[in-house]
């Protein structure tokens, strides 16, 4: 489909100018004369492309050097085929639009009579246009095979409707166009329901989102092919030759107009730039690029966002307002196509009614009379499930009237009301919420939240925007709300469900990552935000407080669980003293599972689970006791050993063994380990003690990771080797616990979990994990650790600011070291063969990776099993910094 924009800023001089300069006069004999004049046209449209020349103008220029290219060289081959053969430019390539790595797509058009064409001349053509340089893909056929290809597949039609005759008779051109009209094949109908399940299937690739931080502009939701879509089932319905068509014919306002052709250049200036960075074609909007990629397109870092911050929320934007035209035009054929418009009404109230299965208002003026319908509508659409959706006319009228979203429509009871009423409906809570937000509606009722729409955050861990981001951990609540997902997260679901004002919930998961990127504290500056709002729409003190109180600390059930020792009763009554109560804790706990899985669905799993899970388990506990009562470490112990030993009682493990083994350990070790561990590793013990020098290693597998435990002769060494045995096997490494025995050996703990985090593996891989343990079982002191993994590309692209904090814990004599810093292959090994120069402890490591960046704890010692002085830790500090940023 053309376009027809105009007054845009024109090149200075032209592709084909240049092109044919570099050529000359004559005929070039020499393929190279042809190269060097294809480079010189591609080296001039990129240094247009910099100094901010319209990329229209770019792109049509490209394809009109390819043009001149392709003529010259059919001529020079087949020219005396040239009465009778077409040479047609078809895909993009037609439509006359290529970017400096786009796919270059011809036709030889023959008629019926005209089986064959000449191979060696055929041949000669195609082989010289690869010689020069160009990723052309070609086929041959007759009138009569067009016809028949193009109405099994969609898509050779679609193909073939953008034809450009190049070269050859027009009339041959013509009668192939008028064999593949909608009379002959793909009627309207037909075509339509096909693009729309291409659609769909291809939407499902890029998972149903547009907000994927390394997005695809061409494939994804919103992007350029969604564009296409479009173009295609106009010219099949419409006949239409450009989008300025869709306005006289009713199915465009000038504005959307204007928003399709905005958004559309800026997706091929994105797509331009990507191919300039990458020298070939790349569609992907990669962490590689993007920085690169915004500094190209001239964007500048700001106070609290990066330039590559900047462009991303662009692109989210653009490719949201580019999926609202799509899906509101496609619905707006499908009407015109399938749907009778003088189909009987049914009248829901005074402002609404439902044709055709689709919500529609009244009249045009019912946003005018009562601005309030801009929210009755989603309301409407909970209370009416069966209805289909939004008339694609109403949506451009919403669309129109979102002025009349102004602080007064806020402070409106009326428009309060119907929003809290939005959040407590039964039915399509999430749904309405995303559908407000796609209308541009949600960022206007609840200004923060609008300034959050479209906000990437460049790391690795966020692989959603903020706003997609916020929705999706509002639908993981809904779903735990809903008996039919219970299987789901059956801690989880329970809890939502026993809730009287569930919406408290959802309100907690709206405004918990609201105030993203103001500077300082996200969760204070959201609480307060939070709780005004709550205010402002009537909620008691007491409800609006909770509200406030889950934004501002939504993330530290998360942070202890995975950062604190779980095992020391002082964190736990320290957390349950934060919770106060159970409500606020069961409120934690589902927006916190909700928010983590929310994040990242790749980086959720059993392990996380089991650790929210525990942590809620032992502040639960806490709290039914009473804050007055801590729990005590006694009381502790005294469980463990008592389910370790029923457990070792039914094994048949003698109790006299069991006792002599204990007697071993410390206390520590009974709070470190849940009963079913010690059992385990006391039946273990059970069979090496008695025999001297013996040793061991195994492996078992859990839904929440993979556990090994080895048994040898203390090492200070140990730690570092078998994490990097376990990082050299591609292994994520979560937990780790060394407990000293008091013969002389260590008993060792690791869980751990494939890269990929999947804890399923077969026997041969555990074989692999088992054997390598062994071999560190049994090596010498002496022998390096060394992880040669290669990091990964994405963690390339970041710089994360290395971090050291140490903290006394004078209760359990021991110095707690928290580490931010790079994640990479080796990383662990190499801090612990730190650790090991210095003389110092490894008690309990707790890993938390998040994205590109480690931050992990270490409970460690010196020599002596006591907290590291001053000096020690400095000697430490200076050390790791010298390793970590070592290249």
């Amino acid at each position: 489909m053309t376009d027809s924009t105009k007054n845009l800023p024109a090149a200075q001089g032209s592709a084909t100018r240049v092109f044919d300069t570099a050529l000359g006069d004559t005929e070039p004999g020499q393929l190279m004369d042809y190269r060097e004049a294809l480079k010189a046209s591609d080296a001039y449209l990129a240094d247009q492309f910099r100094e901010g020349v319209s990329v229209i103008e770019l792109v049509q220029q490209r394809a009109q050097v390819i043009d001149r290219l392709l003529v010259r060289l059919w001529v020079r081959h087949a020219g005396k085929l040239s009465g009778r053969v077409a040479l047609l430019a078809v895909g993009g390539y037609g439509r006359g639009e290529l970017h400096p790595s786009s796919d270059i797509d011809i036709m030889l058009l023959l008629p019926d009579d005209l089986a064959t064409v000449e191979e060696h001349a055929l041949g000669a053509f195609v082989t010289d246009l690869w010689d020069v340089g160009l990723e052309i893909g070609h086929s041959v056929r007759t009138i009569k095979q067009c016809l028949q290809e193009s109405a099994a597949d969609v898509t050779t039609a679609t193909t073939l409707m953008e034809a450009r005759l190049l070269l050859g008779p027009e009339q041959l051109f013509k009668t192939m166009n008028d064999a593949i009209r909608p009379e002959n094949i793909w009627p309207a109908g037909e075509f339509f329901r096909a693009k729309i399940d291409e659609q769909k299937i291809r939407h499902h690739r890029f998972d149903d989102t547009a907000y994927n931080l390394e997005p695809n502009v061409k494939g994804s939701p919103g992007g350029l092919r969604d564009i296409q879509i479009i173009g295609w089932v106009a010219s099949r319905y419409l006949g239409a030759k450009s989008f300025d068509e869709l306005v006289s014919n009713g199915f465009l306002t000038g504005e959307q107009l204007a928003v399709l052709h905005e958004g559309r250049n800026f997706l091929w200036r994105i797509r331009f730039g990507l191919h300039l960075i990458t020298g070939r074609r790349e569609d992907r909007l990669l962490f590689d690029y993007q920085t690169r990629l915004a500094e190209m397109l001239g964007y500048k870092d700001a106070k609290y966002t990066l330039a590559v911050e900047q462009l991303m929320q662009r692109y989210y934007r653009t490719v949201m307002d580019l999926s609202r035209i799509n899906e509101m035009l496609l619905q707006l054929f499908e009407e015109s196509i399938f749907m009778d418009p003088k189909a009987p009404a049914q009248k829901l109230n005074e402002r609404f009614e439902v044709r055709n299965g689709y919500l529609q208002l009244i009249d045009d003026q019912v946003f005018a009379r009562t601005p309030s319908a801009l929210l009755e509508l989603f309301h409407l659409l909970q209370q009416n499930p069966e209805i289909r959706g939004i008339s694609a006319h109403t949506v451009a009228l919403v669309k129109q009237n979102l002025h009349l979203i102004d602080d007064q429509f806020r402070k409106d009871t009326a428009n309060q009301v119907l929003f809290l009423k939005i959040l407590q409906a039964s039915h399509g809570v999430t749904r309405q919420l995303k559908r407000m937000n796609g209308y541009g509606v949600l960022g206007l009722y609840i200004p923060a939240f609008g300034r959050i729409v479209g906000r990437m955050q460049y790391d690795l861990f966020h692989v959603y925007t903020v706003d997609e981001h916020t929705l999706f951990v509002v639908n993981n609540l809904r779903r735990f709300a809903l008996t039919r997902f219970d299987h789901e997260f059956p801690h989880c679901s329970p809890l939502m469900q026993s809730f009287k004002k569930p919406e408290l919930a959802y309100l907690g998961g709206l405004f918990h990552d609201i105030a993203k990127g103001r500077g300082g504290d996200h969760s204070e500056l959201g609480a307060s935000d939070a709780e005004s709002f709550c205010k402002e729409h009537g909620l008691t003190d007491e409800d609006a407080e909770l509200v406030a109180w889950l934004v501002k600390n939504h993330l530290a059930l998360s942070m202890t669980a995975q950062k604190k020792d779980l095992s020391d009763p002082t964190v736990i009554n320290e957390f349950a003293a934060l919770v106060g109560d159970k409500l606020h804790l069961d409120y934690l706990y589902v927006l916190t599972v909700a928010d983590v899985r929310g994040t990242n669905p790749k980086l959720w799993n059993n392990w996380k689970a089991t650790l929210f899970q525990n942590l809620y388990e032992l502040t639960a506990r806490a709290l039914r006791e009473g804050l007055d009562n801590p729990i005590r470490r006694e009381q502790l112990i005294h469980e463990a050993r008592s389910t370790a030993s029923q457990l070792l009682h039914d094994q048949g493990v003698p109790g006299s063994i069991v006792e002599t083994i204990w007697n071993l350990v410390s206390d520590e070790y009974f709070l470190r380990y849940s009963g079913d561990e010690i059992a385990w590793h006391t039946a273990l013990l059970a069979e090496v003690t008695a025999k001297e020098d013996a040793g061991f290693t195994d492996v078992r597998l859990h839904e929440d990771g993979i556990t090994a435990v080895l048994y040898g002769k203390r090492s200070r060494h140990r730690f570092a080797q078998a994490t990097a045995a376990l990082g050299q096997l591609g292994m994520t490494i979560l937990d780790a616990r060394i407990t000293p025995i008091a013969n002389g050996c260590s008993l060792d703990t690791y869980i751990f979990m494939e890269l990929d985090r999947r804890t399923e593996v077969d026997q041969s891989r555990l074989g692999e994990i088992r054997r390598s343990l062994e071999r560190v079982l049994n090596a010498g002191d002496n022998k390096l650790a060394r992880v040669t993994r290669p990091p990964s590309r994405k963690s390339k692209m970041f710089n994360t600011k290395s971090a050291i904090d140490f903290t006394d814990d004078w209760a359990n004599s021991r110095t707690i070291m928290e580490m931010v810093a790079a994640d990479r292959p080796g990383l662990l090994s190499d801090i612990a063969s730190v650790f090991t120069g210095l003389g110092v402890d490894i008690e309990n490591a707790k890993i938390l990776t998040i994205g590109e960046r480690a931050e992990d704890v270490f409970y460690i010692t010196n020599s002596q099993g006591q907290p590291l002085d001053e000096t020690l830790r400095e000697q430490l500090r200076d050390k790791l910094m010298a390793r970590l940023h070592r290249k």
